[in-house]
């Protein structure tokens, strides 16, 4: 694994005359690069690695969803240098003009991304973003806690159904849980249909009285605890669950389910884009990239570590479905200004009621 460190010196030196000013890899003026991720979403014994490595200081911080880092970044709030949204939220950031256009000179181990990550609606030049993982949602339960019968058909109204009163989770923000709710009218995540949206939102108020909770990352400690019977989440973090509590199963709704990519990408406000650069291209090292997909449980878009991971994970049909199931599912786009501002004001209407 230590047969690339030449290339990394080599990118080193191009980051330090770069930043000559900011006295890299010195002890004084030393760079802090601020990157902020989703939670439970990195090997965190990868960074001092980075740090040691580079000489270069890393602040790391998380957020628990694409609307959470939006507000924070669209604001001014603070100060980021390498983001990892997911692809509607990196359309939309594109679109506001928050991104840097990426200089791949300087992330050389972009070509282990697989060719269907690249080239996607969001970023359809591939100039915003690096895959950073990919997955879909899935509906989470205690086989313990919940009648056999009731999921033979894995189908997405397990999560409205009456027999879990106050055992059911769901996820705190509107996109993914709108999704659900349009996937159980057999209606697009995308719609442009203000009908299709205020039907989705009914069916969310029918919903609400039936939730323990609206969560993020929560889950986690429910679930593993059994606190809760069932959850709506991402089907990494369920394998993490999983593990963790071994009657907890998970299946991909048969009315669809969102297939979204996340990806590293540098803020245009940045001002150590470089370093930004050779960060998002440590971070695409195979070595860093299994030890990723291993901790966080995330399908990886890096051709090198699929290889090398252990074939119960790759072989996993929800971590890494086939063809057909992936044909039943949608990503995300990045919706119309009217659109967006319509889900928002149902969705405070249904979590304040």
């Amino acid at each position: 694994m230590k047969k690339r460190i030449l290339s990394i010196v080599l990118a080193l030196c191009t980051i330090c005359g770069v930043l000559s000013l900011a006295g890299c890899g010195g002890s004084s003026g030393r760079v802090t690069l601020n990157v902020y991720n989703w939670g439970e979403y990195i090997d965190l014994s990868v960074i001092p690695e980075f740090e040691k490595e580079t000489g270069v200081k890393v602040n790391y911080t998380t957020y628990a969803s694409n609307e959470e880092m939006y507000a924070k970044v669209s604001s001014g709030a603070a100060s980021y240098d390498v983001v990892v949204p997911s692809d509607y939220m990196i359309g939309k950031l594109i679109e506001e003009g928050l991104l840097a256009e990426l200089d791949f000179a300087n992330i050389p181990n972009y070509k282990y991304i697989g060719e269907e990550y690249k080239g996607l609606a969001y970023d359809p030049e591939n100039k915003y973003s690096v895959p950073y993982t990919w997955g879909t949602t899935v509906v989470m339960y205690n086989k313990t806690m919940v009648d056999p019968a009731d999921v033979a058909d894995k189908s997405v109204d397990l999560l409205w159904n009456e027999k879990y009163k106050d055992q059911i989770l769901t996820f705190d923000n509107p996109r993914d849980a709108f999704a659900l709710a349009l996937s159980k009218l057999g209606y697009s995540f995308n719609s442009e249909n203000p009908d299709e949206w205020k039907q989705a939102a009914e069916l969310l108020r029918q919903q609400k009285p039936l939730l323990q909770a609206y969560v993020m990352d929560q889950v986690f400690d429910k679930m593993e605890a059994g606190e809760a019977a069932i959850a709506a989440y991402y089907a990494g973090d369920a394998l993490i669950i999983q593990e963790e509590n071994p009657d907890v199963e998970y299946y991909i709704p048969k009315e669809g389910a969102n297939m979204f990519v996340d990806a590293m990408c540098v803020m245009k406000n940045t001002q150590h884009k470089a370093v930004a650069e050779a960060f998002i291209n440590f971070m695409m090292k195979t070595d860093v990239a299994v030890k990723t997909a291993e901790v966080i449980g995330y399908a990886t878009p890096h051709t090198g570590a699929k290889a090398q991971l252990d074939p119960t994970i790759t072989g996993n049909p929800v971590v890494y479905p086939d063809t057909q199931t992936l044909q039943n599912t949608e990503v995300f786009l990045n919706l119309t200004p009217e659109i967006g501002q319509l889900q928002s004001d149902l969705w405070t209407d249904i979590k304040k009621d």
